[in-house]
């Protein structure tokens, strides 16, 4: 049975640990995955056979906009 890329979660869950570990954590995340990083922010990645991965910029940073609450 063909299982498209979309649904294998291998390649969202290394990208989410790279996105939150260190820098040279991350590389080591992303080769060990197969992932092929296109920019380096990580916000368009490839896996091993070519599909495409986007991560909004959003997902990738700490929000500024939020009221703290005291």
């Amino acid at each position: 049975m063909y299982i498209p890329i979309f649904w294998m979660p291998e390649i969202w869950d290394a990208l989410r640990a790279a996105a939150d570990g260190e820098l040279s954590l991350a590389q080591a995340i992303v080769d060990s995955a197969g992932v092929i990083v296109q920019n380096a922010d990580l916000t368009i990645c490839y896996d091993e056979r070519g599909a495409k991965y986007e991560l909004p910029k959003y997902v990738l940073s700490e929000p500024t906009n939020l009221i703290r609450e005291t």
